[in-house]
């Protein structure tokens, strides 16, 4: 791991941390960043020894608010960056876990609905501005969302604009658990606890038992 790296990763035995590490342009992801996250999804696919997998932000301020608006219209030729990196974070074979400590904004949610659970501190809130934004969210996105929350709520989200609360995510469902901050790691860690000591072929056909349910 270094330092000075855009995206952080540390191993704990079973467990690798991903933390997206731009926390003075709000944790924002550039084409790089993006393609640097596909490939560390797409290894923890490969990682026999992998149990789970947790998703973060550095710093206190947000989570992630998504593209780096500098790029967010950007020509580009061949396979969707967001998109590759999107299908790589859902096709990790191992429990993920977003540990959101802070705002949650477009592209943010995409990594959050990616994972299979969902943690958030008090203050962090939720939006997909792609109307303001003049983009089109992934269809994985829209699907997902109007799983957990319904239709209604998805559509204030996307269509409305509306800004959720922690507190009212998780009443929605959107997110699965609160946590205080400073608690924040050690519940996301608790919650990976039976995936870490768990069989690896066993854990990886039940999490694809459980997508089979979502599709």
């Amino acid at each position: 791991m270094t330092e000075d790296s855009l995206i952080l990763t540390r191993r704990e035995d079973a467990c690798l941390t991903v933390t997206i590490n731009r926390p003075g342009k709000a944790n924002s992801l550039t084409t790089d960043m993006l393609t640097a996250l596909r490939d560390i999804f797409r290894g923890a696919a490969s990682d026999e020894d992998l149990r789970a997998v947790i998703l973060t932000g550095a710093g206190e301020r947000v989570f992630c608010a998504g593209a780096d608006l500098k790029t967010l219209y950007d020509e580009q030729d061949g396979p969707d960056h967001w998109d590759e990196m999107a299908a790589a974070l859902r096709a990790v074979p191992v429990l993920t876990v977003a540990a959101i400590n802070g705002p949650c904004i477009g592209g943010g949610l995409t990594l959050a609905l990616g994972c299979d659970i969902r943690v958030c501190v008090h203050e962090a809130r939720f939006s997909y501005p792609v109307l303001k934004n003049n983009v089109l969210p992934g269809q994985y996105d829209v699907d997902k969302l109007q799983a957990l929350t319904g239709p209604g709520r998805s559509a204030a989200i996307l269509l409305g604009g509306d800004v959720v609360s922690a507190e009212v995510a998780a009443a929605w469902g959107l997110v699965d658990r609160l946590a205080p901050r400073e608690a924040l790691g050690d519940t996301c860690r608790s919650l990976c606890a039976t995936a870490l000591a768990a069989e690896g072929a066993h854990l990886k056909t039940l999490k694809s038992m459980l997508r089979g349910a979502a599709s």
